[in-house]
């Protein structure tokens, strides 16, 4: 039995940008618009992996 319209619809992915359905030549993003404005949010430093404090030690 093919899955309903509605399970297919809750698998598919979405763009992490802007929340539109993704496309093949730009996964996980919808365009390449969205694939750039990640990459600058990455590269301005918008988004940060939390780590621990760096150990400031004075000799």
């Amino acid at each position: 039995m093919p899955p309903e319209p509605a399970a297919k619809a809750s698998r598919e992915k979405r763009c992490p940008v802007c929340g539109k359905p993704a496309v093949a030549e730009s996964r996980p993003f919808c365009s390449e618009r969205c694939r750039e404005v990640d990459l600058n949010r990455w590269l301005s430093g918008s988004y940060a992996i939390p780590g621990r404090p760096a150990d400031d030690e004075e000799d």
